[in-house]
């Protein structure tokens, strides 16, 4: 089942969000100091960023995605923007800063765990006056990803949501870890605006400062927000008003995890903007998370939709 077109909107989804690469080095990544020099198993460049793994995932299902964000004018930045053209995601609305670099995250696979070193560089100057108005009037849907990180458009993110709600947009939110711990930030104004809010089991916890999932999920619903919780090997967790529902994923051979959470949030929004029933909306996200996880980087085994919908 396809998702449902506006035909006065040509863009199913609007991203607003961070943009950087990738390096992606696996093996006996853990640093020695004193000059000393390691091999390691492999490494890649790929395209990074919640925001930007989100996008592609969205429009490796089928839907139409524009994304706006900052780079600098420099050898990552234009790698970045390549990477979501050909993935069909339209950047006519990013943003190219020649007083920057590009951001870039370092991630250190060992196993079935994970080390990021992020250099923020362009990754928090995105500003709500960067931000083209008449994009949201073009597109069904707005996601925000990696709400910590966009330090200078946070001030602004009520202000941007209730344009998009003016706009005949549904909103969607993955604040993401918050590198400071602090959790704060005006985070509470803008979760109160989402209509769909996307967190992991740790992040609902330190954003309601519960110690359990269901006094985490009890708060955050008195907002009145639809809540998918990605419970990591135990599948996920939604609620939307009364109604709650569990799903689990699917087995793969896992090459990494890096945006599994992110290609689980596309999924999700697919089925929201496709008008699904809670569970089966739970379900395609599940599968999505899950068989990205095939392929190194967050984008590199990304499900169609044919493919997803074999497992729902």
């Amino acid at each position: 089942m396809a998702a449902k077109v506006s035909p006065q909107r040509n863009f199913d989804v609007l991203v607003v969000g961070e943009l950087n690469a990738d390096l992606i080095l696996s093996g006996d990544v853990t640093p020695q100091y004193g000059q000393a020099e390691k091999l390691i198993d492999d490494a890649s460049l790929v395209l990074g960023s919640s925001s930007a793994i989100f996008a592609c995932g969205a429009a490796r299902l089928g839907l139409r995605v524009a994304f706006v964000g900052k780079i600098g004018d420099d050898a990552l930045g234009r790698f970045a923007l390549e990477e979501l053209r050909k993935r069909a995601v339209d950047v006519s609305g990013c943003v190219v800063d020649r007083s920057m670099k590009t951001g870039l995250s370092v991630i250190l696979l060992r196993g079935s765990d994970r080390a990021i070193l992020t250099y923020s560089g362009s990754i928090g100057a995105l500003r709500f006056e960067d931000i083209d108005a008449a994009l949201l009037l073009r597109a069904r849907h707005l996601h925000v990803g990696s709400y910590f990180l966009l330090d200078a458009l946070r001030p602004d993110a009520p202000r941007l949501f209730d344009l998009a709600h003016a706009c005949g947009m549904s909103v969607s939110i993955d604040t993401n870890y918050d590198p400071s711990e602090r959790w704060d930030g005006g985070v509470e104004a803008a979760l109160a605006r989402a209509d769909v809010v996307l967190p992991n089991e740790a992040e609902l916890l330190a954003l309601t400062r519960c110690t359990a999932l269901e006094g985490a999920m009890q708060k955050m619903q008195k907002l009145g927000r639809t809540l998918a919780v990605k419970l990591g090997e135990r599948g996920a967790i939604a609620q939307r008003g009364d109604e709650i529902v569990q799903a689990s994923g699917v087995p793969v051979e896992v090459a990494d995890t890096v945006g599994a959470g992110d290609s689980f949030d596309a999924g999700f929004i697919y089925g929201h903007l496709a008008g699904w029933e809670l569970a089966r909306a739970l379900r395609l996200a599940c599968v999505c998370g899950s068989l990205s996880a095939r392929g190194a980087g967050g984008t590199a085994a990304q499900a169609t939709f044919e493919e997803a919908s074999q497992y729902l």
